[in-house]
C-alpha cells in the first residue's frame, strides 16, 4: 500500500529511465522521474509520486482524494509474499541497481539491491501479483545497456518490510556477472558539457548512469567504485548527493565526477612544461590546427592525432609511425561533417550515434577530397567515427573557441606492430619520437582496449575489429563447455573463455609478433578471467607449429591440456556458433582466406569442408601452387602472380605489371625456387589468389598491411557490372572424392584481358563474380554428395563486400541457407569462438537445447 502526492508538472528534462520532470509539491519544487509511466507527462497532469518517483498520471479529481489520503495502489486484499531473484548477465554498470529501484517503488514494493560477483542480488515484498509483475519487468524491460542472462526465483517469509534500499555490494555469490562495455557519452551528459549553466560544464570525464568507461576502468568484481580506476578520486559533497538521489541520473553511477573531485587534464611537452584544465584543451586545439601531432590518451589507450586535412602532417604521422600506405580512421566533429565527406544511410548513422560508437567503413561521399589523399591512399572506403568521450568533444571545441580542425586522423597510440599504449610512462618514452605532446589525465587504464571497426554489407552490420563497446559482451553458446581459455591466431589476435552456455570474446589484441603483444595476450586472458571468474581447466591453441600464441599458452599451461584446433575447422564452427548450429549437425563450410596450417603440412586458405564441431572432411580446395619464400611473398604480390603464372605454364612477360615489378635478381631467385621447389611450400590460398590478380591487373605489387592488394582490387570492382565471369577448372582429384579448383584458367584470362587493355575494373569484376560462381559451385557438389543445404562463410577474404553480396545473393538463389558472420569478424579476430566450441565438441558431453 502506498500514498500518492499530487504534484503539477512545470517542466520536463530528459534522463534517466526516460524523463526527469520538475513538479511543485505543496509549493516546493522537487525533481522526479517520470520514466516509468507509460507516457511522460505533459504540462498541467497531475502525477503520484512514490519516493520519488511518478507512479501514475491521475485526473485532478483523484488527485483531491489522493491529497485527503485515500489509498491510491495495493488497494483492496492481498496476498503477501517475499521473494529473492538473483539475476545474471551484463548486470552491473550499466544502470541496473537503479532500475531496480524504480520498478520497486512504482509497484510500491519493499526490499532491496545489491550487487555481488554473480550479478545483482533482488529482495522484494508485497503483495503477489506485483512481485510478479516485477518478475516480469525485470525479464522484458531491463535498462538499454543490460543484458538478462537468467533470474532466479527463491520464496522467502514475509517480514513485513517497507521502504526499498540499495545495499553494499558483496563478494559473496556463484559465478561472475557479465561485464559491461565501454560506452559512449550519452546526449543527456553532452547536453550538460555544453551547457554554461551547467556545473559540469566542459568536464572532460563527465559520464552518468548510461554512458562512460566500464570494461578499461574495472578492477575487479562486484562493479563498484572501489573496485575501478576511480577509487582513487573520492566523491565531493555535490556528488555523492547525486550517486544516492534515486531521482539522480547519476543514482549510483560508480565514475560519477565534476571538476572538483574528478580526474585532471594535463598537457605535456617534450620540454617539460605542463598546462591542465581548459587550457590544456586550448593549446591542444591549437597545437592540432598548426599541423602537431599529439599523443591523447582516451578510454582504452593513447591516440596519435593530427589534423586530417593537413597533408603534410598526415605525412609527418606516417613517417614517425612507420605506417606508408595503410589507411587512417578519421574523428569527425559531427554528423554534418561526416555526411559530407561520406556516403551514409540511416543504418550507418545509427551506429555512428549508438552507444559503442565504432568506427564505420563507408563508401568516400563528395567531399572526400576535403581529406588528405595520404590519409586512406588507394582505399576505396573511409574509417569515420564520432567524438564518444567528452574529452574527444572538447577537443573540437565549443562555442567560444578558437576554432581547430573538424577531422582528425585518430589512429592508435603504439610504434607498428606494438599494442596499443596505456600507461603514462610508456607513453612518455614509446611516443616520444612520434608526437609533439601528451594531452593525458590521472585515471588509469586497466587493460588497453582499440577501437572497434565495422561495416555493412547486404543492410547488415559485420564487424572487422571487434574492440571497445563490444567486448566483453558475451555470445550465447549451443551448447555447455567446460571452463576454456582460447587464444586464437597470431593475426588480429583475440583470445577468448567459455564455460556453460557463454563465451566472451577479448578485445583486439593484434599481431603476435613481439614480446610486447605475448604480455597484452596475458594482460587480456587475465582480465578476461578476472571479470568472468572462470577458471580454464583447458587451453586452445591453432595447430599451427610456429604460432607464438600457441606457444605462449603452452608455456602457461600448467599441466592443464592444450588442444590443438585447425585453423579453418574455428573458422567454419565459429559461424556456426554465432548462429546456434547445434552440436551433431553438419554444415558446408566455405573457408576462404590469405593463411593457415593445414593438416597436411600446406598453407590452406580455399578450402570446401564438411564439418560439425567436432571435426570435419575436406570435399575440396583451390589448386595448389608454390609458396616461394614464405613471407616475403605475402608482402610483395607480384611474386604470388607469377608463381601463378608458372603454375598456369605461362611465360613472365616484361610488359606484365607483375613482371615488371620484379627487380631482375629476384626474378632469377624466384625462377630458380618455382623451377626446383626451394624454399617453397604448397598453398591453396584464395587471399594469395587475390593478390595474385591484384598484381596482374596492375592495381597494386608490394603491400603495408594485410589484405591491401584485395581491399584495393575490391575498390576496383565497385560499380562495375561484370559482363561474365572468369572460370576455375573444377575437377575431382582422383577417386578421392574430393575436387578441385585449378586458377589456371583464371590467371591466363586475366593476362590476356590485361594486354588487351580491359579496364581495369572490368577484370576486378569479372574475377569476384568468378570466386562467387566457385562457391555456388563449391556448394552445390558437396550438396549432392551430402545432402546438406547449409553454407557457413568464413575466413578474411570474406570482409570483402563485393563477394560476400554476390556469394549470398548467388548462394540463396538455388536453395541454400547461408551463414555469415555477423557477430564476430570474419578474419582470425573471430576464430577463439571456433577454437573453444571444437574442444568441447572433441571431449563429448555436449548437449543442446533440444536434448536437455
Amino acid at each position: 500500500m502506498c500514498l500518492g502526492i499530487p504534484g503539477r508538472v512545470i517542466a520536463m528534462a530528459e534522463g534517466y529511465g526516460g524523463q526527469i520532470a520538475r513538479v511543485d509539491v505543496e509549493g516546493v519544487e522537487r525533481r522526479i522521474n517520470v520514466g516509468i509511466l507509460d507516457r511522460p507527462p505533459s504540462p498541467g497532469d497531475w502525477v503520484v509520486i512514490h519516493m520519488g518517483f511518478a507512479m501514475e498520471t491521475v485526473s485532478e479529481p483523484k488527485a483531491r482524494e489522493a491529497r485527503e489520503g485515500l489509498q491510491l495502489v495495493g488497494s483492496g486484499p492481498t496476498q503477501r509474499v517475499r521473494r529473492e531473484l538473483r539475476v545474471s548477465g551484463v548486470v552491473q554498470g550499466v544502470g541496473f541497481r537503479p532500475f531496480v529501484y524504480a520498478a520497486a517503488a512504482a509497484l510500491g514494493l519493499a526490499g532491496s539491491v545489491r550487487n555481488d560477483v554473480g550479478g545483482v542480488v533482488v529482495e522484494v515484498e508485497g503483495d503477489a501479483a506485483d512481485v510478479d509483475e516485477m518478475v516480469r519487468r525485470l525479464r522484458s524491460e531491463p535498462p538499454p545497456l543490460a543484458l538478462i542472462a537468467d533470474i532466479t526465483e527463491r520464496d522467502l517469509a514475509p517480514q513485513g518490510a517497507t521502504g526499498f534500499h540499495i545495499d553494499e555490494s558483496t563478494a559473496d555469490g556463484l559465478g561472475r556477472t557479465l561485464g559491461s562495455p565501454d560506452v559512449a557519452m550519452c546526449a543527456d551528459c553532452e547536453r550538460e558539457l555544453t551547457d554554461p549553466s551547467d556545473r559540469r560544464y566542459r568536464h572532460p570525464f563527465i559520464t552518468c548512469t548510461n554512458c562512460g568507461p566500464r570494461f578499461t576502468i574495472t578492477t575487479d568484481l562486484p562493479y563498484d567504485r572501489a573496485n575501478t580506476t576511480m577509487a582513487g578520486f573520492p566523491m565531493c559533497e555535490r556528488c555523492a548527493r547525486e550517486y544516492a538521489d534515486p531521482a539522480d541520473r547519476r543514482f549510483h553511477a560508480q565514475p560519477i565526477a565534476c571538476p572538483d573531485c574528478g580526474p585532471v587534464l594535463t598537457l605535456v611537452t617534450p620540454a617539460g612544461s605542463q598546462e591542465t584544465g581548459a587550457a590544456a584543451l586550448a593549446v591542444a586545439r591549437s597545437m592540432l590546427s598548426e599541423g602537431k601531432i599529439l599523443g591523447i590518451k582516451g578510454i582504452g589507450g593513447y591516440h596519435l592525432a593530427c589534423d586530417a586535412r593537413d597533408a603534410d602532417a598526415v605525412a609527418l604521422l606516417r613517417r614517425r609511425k612507420a605506417r606508408r600506405t595503410k589507411p587512417f580512421a578519421v574523428m569527425v566533429r559531427d554528423l554534418v561533417v561526416a555526411r559530407r565527406l561520406t556516403v551514409l544511410d540511416p543504418a550507418a548513422e545509427a551506429v555512428l550515434t549508438g552507444p559503442r560508437h565504432a568506427i564505420l567503413l563507408v563508401p568516400r561521399g563528395r567531399g572526400a577530397g576535403e581529406v588528405a589523399a595520404s590519409v586512406a591512399p588507394n582505399a576505396p572506403d573511409l574509417g569515420i567515427f564520432l567524438p564518444y568521450t567528452p574529452l574527444h568533444r572538447l577537443l573540437f571545441g565549443l562555442d567560444g573557441d578558437e576554432p581547430g580542425p573538424d577531422v582528425l586522423v585518430m589512429t592508435s597510440g603504439n610504434r607498428s606492430g606494438e599494442p596499443i599504449v596505456t600507461d603514462d610512462g610508456q607513453a612518455a618514452a614509446l611516443l616520444a619520437p612520434l608526437a609533439d605532446a601528451w594531452l593525458t589525465h590521472d585515471r588509469g587504464i586497466v587493460v588497453p582496449c582499440d577501437d572497434s571497426v565495422t561495416r555493412f554489407v547486404s543492410g547488415v552490420e559485420v564487424p572487422i575489429r571487434r574492440s571497445r563497446g563490444y567486448a566483453p559482451l558475451p555470445i550465447a553458446l549451443p551448447f555447455d563447455v567446460e571452463p576454456t581459455l582460447a587464444v586464437g591466431a597470431d593475426l588480429k589476435c583475440t583470445c577468448g573463455i567459455g564455460v556453460g552456455r557463454f563465451a566472451w570474446i577479448s578485445q583486439h589484441i593484434g599481431d603476435v609478433d613481439t614480446a610486447a603483444t605475448i604480455e597484452a595476450l596475458a594482460a587480456a586472458s587475465d582480465h578476461l578471467a578476472m571479470i568472468t571468474g572462470v577458471v580454464p581447466t583447458r587451453l586452445v591453441v591453432d595447430e599451427h607449429p610456429a604460432y607464438r600464441s600457441a606457444q605462449w599458452a603452452r608455456s602457461v599451461s600448467r599441466g592443464r591440456p592444450v588442444v590443438g584446433v585447425q585453423h579453418h575447422h574455428a573458422h567454419i564452427a565459429s559461424v556456426m556458433g554465432e548462429h546456434g548450429v547445434p552440436a551433431g549437425r553438419e554444415v558446408i563450410g566455405i573457408a576462404f582466406d590469405g593463411t593457415g596450417y593445414g593438416t597436411d603440412g600446406g598453407v590452406w586458405g580455399g578450402e570446401l569442408l564438411v564439418a560439425d564441431y567436432a571435426g570435419f572432411d575436406r570435399l575440396g580446395q583451390l589448386a595448389y601452387v608454390p609458396l616461394a619464400g614464405g613471407d616475403v611473398s605475402v608482402r610483395r604480390p607480384y611474386r604470388m602472380a607469377m608463381a601463378h603464372l608458372h603454375h598456369a605454364g605461362l611465360p613472365w612477360s616484361d610488359g606484365d605489371p607483375a613482371v615488371a615489378a620484379c627487380p631482375p635478381d629476384e626474378r632469377r631467385v624466384l625462377a630458380h625456387q618455382l623451377d626446383t621447389g626451394l624454399g617453397c611450400v604448397p598453398t591453396s590460398s584464395m587471399g594469395r589468389l587475390f593478390d595474385a590478380v591484384a598484381s596482374l591487373a596492375g592495381v597494386c605489387q608490394r603491400v603495408d598491411y594485410e589484405a591491401e592488394a584485395a581491399i584495393e582490387l575490391e575498390g576496383a570492382a565497385r560499380e562495375v557490372e561484370a559482363d561474365r565471369p572468369y572460370r576455375f577448372a573444377v575437377a575431382p582429384v582422383g577417386d578421392s572424392g574430393r575436387c578441385q579448383a585449378d586458377p589456371a584458367p583464371l590467371i591466363a584470362a586475366v593476362v590476356d584481358d590485361v594486354r588487351s587493355g580491359v579496364p581495369t575494373g572490368m577484370i576486378a569484376a569479372r574475377f569476384h563474380r568468378a570466386v562467387a560462381d566457385l562457391i555456388v559451385e563449391f556448394a552445390a557438389r558437396a550438396r549432392v554428395a551430402t545432402g546438406l543445404e547449409t553454407v557457413a562463410l568464413g575466413g578474411g577474404v570474406f570482409q570483402n563486400t563485393v563477394l560476400l553480396e554476390l556469394a549470398t545473393r548467388a548462394l540463396s538463389g538455388v536453395g541454400f541457407e547461408v551463414l555469415r558472420p555477423a557477430l564476430l569478424p570474419a578474419n582470425d579476430g573471430g576464430i577463439a569462438l571456433g577454437q573453444i566450441l571444437v574442444a568441447q565438441a572433441r571431449a563429448g558431453a555436449t548437449c543442446t537445447d533440444d536434448d536437455r
